[in-house]
């Protein structure tokens, strides 16, 4: 893996950020996260199991 397979984008105009996941070969995207409560319900609902423990890893998050 060169990069980390969740990302997290910049802001967008209306102050969310797109929550995207490299998977199978292609970017999928999770939604747009306005609060790192939201991050981890889009993670559960990608199937990571603990995603509370990544959120501050840069293996598994940009």
């Amino acid at each position: 893996m060169t990069s980390a397979p969740i990302v997290v984008h910049r802001p967008s105009l209306l102050g969310g950020r797109r929550v995207t996941v490299h998977s199978s070969g292609r970017d999928e995207i999770l939604g747009t996260a306005y609060s790192d409560h939201d991050l981890v319900v889009f993670l559960e609902g990608a199937g990571v199991a603990d995603p509370e423990a990544i959120l501050d890893d840069p293996r598994w998050v940009e």
